[in-house]
């Protein structure tokens, strides 16, 4: 189930309020402002800071938070 675009085009990244992008089939959205990625769970985008990814982290597999 895709994202609704209606809701895609309310969303704004929370730390700096820039658009989103859909990233990796819609498993998340991605500021390019911040270089952070909301992930999307059961299509609900979770938009916590504390739960963004460094868009390195992403790429790299990392898309769960890490413990510390």
């Amino acid at each position: 189930m895709a994202l609704n675009p209606e809701l895609l085009a309310l969303l704004a990244c929370p730390v700096c309020r820039g658009e989103l992008d859909p990233v990796d089939n819609e498993s998340g959205l991605e500021c390019p402002a911040c270089g952070l990625v909301f992930p999307v769970r059961d299509n609900i985008p979770i938009m916590l800071q504390e739960e963004a990814i460094r868009k390195d982290d992403w790429e790299r597999g990392q898309r769960k938070k890490q413990s510390r």
